[in-house]
Order: C-alpha cells, then sequence, then structure tokens
C-alpha cells in the first residue's frame, strides 16, 4: 500500500539524544560509567517518559543515591545539554514533506516537562500534523497500546503508515501491527527511503 502519512520518533532522529555523552564530558568516562553501572539513571528517565514529573523523578533518584546526587540533578539541570543538537537533515526532511503535503506525525517516549523544554528550544517539534507524546498519553513504546492509541486517532490506516525510529525494539512493534518501517541509522537513508517511496524527490530530500 502507498504510505500516505510519516512518523517521525524525537530523540536520534530529529534530536540528537545522548546523556553519556553529556556525562563523560562533566564527570570523565569512568565515573559516568560508575554512575551509570550503580544508578538506573535510563529507568528513572522511562519513569518520566511515562507521565512522571520530571524534576520530581530525578529529586527523587538523587535523594535515593545522596553519593551521586550532584551528578544525578544534572539530569533534570541541565537536560537540554543531552538533547543536542538538532539532526538538521532529518528536520529539512520533515519540513518538506509537509510542503509537499504529506502528513507528518511525531511518536516519541517524551516526559511532559521534559518535551516544554524541547519545544522551547527546537521550534521545529511544533510543525507536526500530529504529536503522540508517550508522558501525555501515560504508555510508552513498545508497548502495542501506544500504537493502538495512534491508529485509532491518526485517521491512516496502519498499512499506509511509514514510521521512522532508531530503535529495533519500537521497529518491531510498528511492523507486528502492518505498519511500514524503517529503521533510522541517519538522515541520508532515511532520505533515500523517502525518495523511493515517492513521496519526495531527490532535490527535496537533501
Amino acid at each position: 500500500m502507498p504510505v500516505s502519512a510519516v512518523i517521525f520518533d524525537i530523540g536520534n532522529v530529529l534530536i540528537e539524544w545522548n546523556p553519556e555523552r553529556f556525562y563523560d564530558a562533566e564527570i570523565g568516562r569512568e565515573r559516568r560509567e560508575r554512575l551509570f553501572a550503580e544508578v538506573d539513571l535510563h529507568g528513572m528517565n522511562d519513569r518520566v517518559d511515562r507521565g512522571e514529573t520530571f524534576r520530581d523523578m530525578v529529586m527523587e533518584t538523587a535523594a535515593a543515591n545522596p553519593d551521586w546526587m550532584a551528578e544525578i540533578t544534572l539530569w533534570h539541570d541541565r537536560w537540554i545539554e543531552m538533547a543536542q543538537p538538532a539532526i538538521d537533515h532529518s528536520v529539512r526532511l520533515l519540513r518538506a514533506l509537509r510542503a509537499g503535503g504529506v502528513p507528518v506525525f511525531a511518536l516519541s517516549n517524551f516526559g511532559i516537562q521534559s518535551f516544554e523544554l524541547g519545544e522551547r528550544h527546537y521550534p521545529f517539534l511544533a510543525e507536526f500534523d500530529k504529536r503522540y507524546i508517550s508522558g501525555h498519553m501515560g504508555v510508552a513504546k513498545p508497548d502495542p497500546e501506544i500504537y493502538a492509541m495512534v491508529e485509532a486517532d491518526c485517521g491512516v490506516a496502519p498499512e499506509a503508515l511509514l514510521f521512522a525510529d532508531d530503535r529495533p525494539d519500537n521497529i518491531a512493534m510498528a511492523q507486528s501491527r502492518g505498519w511500514q518501517t524503517h529503521l533510522f541509522d541517519g538522515p541520508g537513508g532515511l532520505a533515500e527511503r523517502l525518495v523511493a517511496e515517492g513521496l519526495l524527490g531527490e532535490d527535496r530530500a537533501r
């Protein structure tokens, strides 16, 4: 079935998301590896992505790990430095699709408050036709419920959706529901896929 709408993940598709890189620069790789081994920071962030309050989760985790309190607090206070830079070519693809009349949606694991921070820093996050943000939905990828919620709301048949995400588990779940998918490993490959699908001309995919 021809693609009728494109769904973008945000982290590592439109914006680089690399907390480890941030902490390596702040405290050194060796201490960062110890921190991430001793404290489940990604698990903390998963709770935020499912709708729990960003600051509360970080402060709760910091209080539970006093030896790392200052480092953990950075996750809240300097979050935007972990979520940068924008992947400019991907942003151009998003805008080119919309300019060509192709509906473009976001489906992303993102906290409520952290997404508000992202919106202030990256205006293109307001440019989607529809946005499905896990924190607001109370469920995160790859839970099948979030895909079902998208299907029920977006008005496009699953087989006509093209979903770009960098995580194989998220892609596998989408495929199991009949979505067309693209495992993102850089904007060049996504550009080629959009051209191959007839959604963009080569000149607009650069």
